[in-house]
């Protein structure tokens, strides 16, 4: 009775997955290990498959099901499936690994997005090299890459690799990072609407419980939650003053309507209930706050209110948000009164800036009069964007949501929103509106639909602490910079003139102080790994131009790689990946300990060492060079001697402060997420730290490197939720915390190694400062950057 029971049960998974085990599976390599079928038959199944593959797998599933069956012939089946790396078609076998609704959704997106991206991966694509990539990365078995590479033309070995590597679980990620490994810029932003590093941070925030969604809502006291919540968001004329929602980040074009949202159905969505909605009820309770502009203020608004295209310039913390959220209000009103249609669409370029518009500036002073919606995140809600337009007066999304509609609207009219849906639109950080951002993307097509007298456009506001100089080194380049921008914005920049004195006393501009590290003459720990370098480039017949530790050294590596890939060189293609992991350590160490450096060595061999490289000479050269000096790098790493001098210089500033300041607070910025994990941990090892009260964490964005966790949205949130209320007194920062974040409990910023642009230099400089703050600059002599 039992193996009646599981027979059933085995049966019924086939049955109800059968479409989507025939598209996951490859047949010919699966029969290889179906012992159980006749020979006969298993010879029509490949001749089908060879040609056929969907309609071969069908036989094999009705074949399956209609035979009487040995005892264990389902789970020959698995491990058949299993076997042949058929890895999402195995997850449809066992009611222990099914994906979650919206898992599965996102898998059927992204091989969407491969069918409509067919002819432009067939042709940009070089097989050789981006196979061996999905074969290092795991969505490519050894079969899967000798039959591809076995393929006559370009062409051929495409469609074999895309029709193969789609059948791996969670294969679209890896993918989009190997074209990022491959320069393929073009195709990620395709593939994705944006680069890869929005992609990578956009990456957590789309990865979304169902059981948080309304429809799986399986907790009472939730709904009921979320019910108290609906009821208080109704203002006097009993009509819902604000909608919530969550919207694709990603380049959807087949966005359906699915989704309808009303008061009737609110969303149960895990950012509205598990920490929105408590604090937004006591906020839809409240009265609206009253608004009322300072005179520097309104000095920069009035072109706005008087319906000119402008590019409003304040310091961060001198309101130019809420100066925003006024012409907003003006700007509703004054064409209600006129019976003119009126929508306001505020655009951000970051996740957390949508919610932080929304909380503390739109709804608050908007909601008594006008329907105000954020969106943000969730792929799989698949809401439809132009219902949300149509039913609300103020929408904040990031500028991809807009984009993407935009681009549905040239396919189909109704599935999409036009620019001319819109009388208002506000580009937050506009800065970024320059060749390849997806601001300047929105733009192109406002500038081409203003050709058209006919259309009717909005009227753009853009919000910016600097427009910056785009890296030029004289007056003229600089002008021409800002005049570019301005130009793609269709506006003119406004600056305080009259009020000037007000702005200074409202915004304290801190101190500054840099410390310059001094090179430290004895580095044997870094020697030591150039003399391994050096090794192995005389191994290799590769001759670096620049100098080890570089950044130009890693860029000149990488191209290597690729044209050894290319050239199927495939020495040099192995010692140039070694030779970047060397020029990675020494640029660890330039940062940060020589321990991190190390280990960073460490892990990568350790993992070089597990695979299956015995026939390669190549290999075994470059764990000798190694292996031979290993011990004597882990001796040096621990020498504190030869410490980084730039990290002493931090340890005392850190010191001094929180010595002399019980109060103080502070965040270090730092380049990348690995320095300042590090940078967290080396302080978390520190009793000296503890013993002044330093109770730091790190906050990054979220990435693929799998030396460490990446920070979701939410993970964000509440790290910087317990610094404000000082749970956490410093924060060791990326450039996630450096532009348009509302972090204003701080005393102190230290800029911690080479700042990287004169936009981030001023956005650090007038961000964060309630209070008089010393900033530091803790750079190698020969690279001194300051911008007073």
């Amino acid at each position: 009775m039992q193996q009646d029971n599981s027979n059933e049960i085995h049966e019924n998974m086939i049955v109800l997955f059968r479409s989507r085990i025939c598209s996951h599976i490859q047949v010919i390599p699966v029969l290889d290990y179906m012992h159980s079928l006749d020979q006969e038959f298993k010879e029509v199944l490949r001749a089908k498959a060879a040609t056929e593959n969907q309609e071969a797998a069908r036989m094999l599933l009705d074949r399956l099901l209609s035979e009487t069956r040995r005892p264990n012939w389902f789970d020959e089946f698995v491990t058949a499936v299993r076997e042949a790396e058929c890895t999402q078609a195995e997850m449809y076998l066992s009611p222990e690994n099914l994906p979650p609704p919206q898992k599965e959704a996102k898998y059927d997106y992204s091989e969407k997005l491969i069918s409509w991206l067919y002819p432009q991966l067939l042709k940009k694509l070089e097989p050789k090299e981006t196979t061996e990539l999905c074969f290092i990365n795991k969505i490519c078995s050894q079969e899967d890459m000798d039959i591809i590479n076995g393929k006559q033309s370009a062409y051929e070995a495409n469609r074999e690799l895309l029709s193969r590597i789609t059948k791996k679980k969670d294969w679209f990620k890896v993918f989009v990072a190997i074209l990022d490994q491959l320069g393929k810029k073009e195709l990620i932003k395709e593939l994705t609407g944006g680069t890869y590093e929005e992609f990578i941070d956009g990456a957590e925030e789309r990865d979304v419980d169902p059981a948080n969604h309304k429809s799986n809502c399986p907790d009472d006291s939730v709904h009921s939650e979320v019910t108290d919540w609906q009821n208080d968001s109704h203002d006097a004329t009993g009509e819902s003053s604000v909608f919530e929602m969550s919207y694709s980040e990603c380049p959807q074009s087949d966005l359906d309507s699915s989704f309808n949202k009303s008061t009737d159905s609110p969303d149960c969505s895990k950012g509205s209930v598990e920490e929105n909605e408590h604090s937004m009820r006591k906020g839809r309770a409240s009265p609206v706050l009253e608004m009322t502009l300072r005179d520097y203020q309104m000095e920069v608004a009035k072109p706005a209110l008087d319906g000119e295209n402008i590019i409003i310039c304040l310091p961060t913390g001198s309101g130019k948000t809420r100066v925003a959220v006024y012409i907003a209000r003006h700007h509703l009103d004054e064409r209600k009164k006129k019976g003119l249609p009126a929508k306001v669409i505020v655009l951000v370029n970051k996740v957390p800036l949508v919610d932080q518009h929304f909380r503390s500036e739109f709804y608050p002073y908007m909601k008594d009069r006008y329907l105000v919606t954020k969106i943000s995140g969730d792929c799989q809600l698949k809401i439809s964007f132009p219902d949300v337009v149509k039913k609300n007066d103020v929408i904040i999304c990031t500028a991809q949501i807009l984009e993407n509609s935009l681009m549905q609207a040239e396919e189909d009219e109704e599935e999409g929103v036009q620019l001319s849906d819109f009388s208002l639109l506000i580009i937050d950080e506009c800065h970024h509106t320059q060749k390849g951002a997806v601001y300047n993307n929105i733009m192109l097509r406002y500038m081409q639909q203003k050709k058209e007298p006919v259309v009717p456009l909005p009227q753009i506001l853009g919000l910016t602490a600097s427009p910056g100089v785009g890296g030029a080194n004289n007056s003229k380049k600089a002008e021409e910079h800002i005049l570019k921008i301005c130009a793609n914005l269709d506006s003119r920049i406004k600056t305080v003139q009259e009020n000037i004195s007000q702005l200074k006393n409202q915004v304290k501009q801190p101190y500054k102080q840099i410390e310059i590290a001094e090179d430290n003459n004895k580095n044997p720990f870094g020697d030591k790994i150039k003399d391994m370098m050096k090794s192995i480039e005389t191994f290799s017949d590769l001759y670096p131009p620049n100098d080890h530790g570089s950044q130009s050294y890693e860029q000149w590596v990488v191209q290597k790689m690729k044209t050894a890939a290319k050239e199927d060189n495939r020495r040099q293609h192995v010692c140039a990946h070694h030779l970047k992991k060397y020029n990675d350590a020494l640029q660890i160490y330039d940062t940060i300990r020589m321990s991190d450096a190390f280990i960073h060595l460490l892990k990568f061999y350790n993992e070089e060492k597990k695979r299956d490289f015995a026939h390669l000479r190549n290999i075994k050269y470059l764990l000798y060079i190694y292996s031979g000096h290993k011990k004597e790098l882990e001796q040096l790493s621990e020498k504190e001697e030869y410490e980084n001098e730039k990290l002493l210089k931090l340890r005392r500033s850190i010191m001094e402060e929180f010595t002399r300041n019980s109060k103080a607070r502070g965040i270090v910025f730092t380049k990348t997420r690995q320095s300042a994990v590090a940078l967290c941990q080396w302080i978390g090892d520190n009793e000296k730290f503890k013993e002044v009260g330093v109770r730091a964490h790190y906050i990054i964005g979220a990435g693929g490197n799998s030396d460490f966790t990446s920070m979701t949205q939410n993970e964000q949130k509440k790290v910087i939720q317990k610094f404000k209320n000082g749970e956490l007194n410093l924060l060791i920062a990326t450039s996630v915390a450096e532009e348009g974040l509302d972090i204003k409990e701080c005393n102190i910023v230290i800029v911690y190694g080479l700042i990287h642009n004169e936009i981030a230099m001023v956005q650090i400089h007038q961000s964060h400062i309630y209070h008089p703050s010393h900033i530091y600059l803790y750079i190698n002599s020969n690279q001194l950057y300051c911008q007073d």
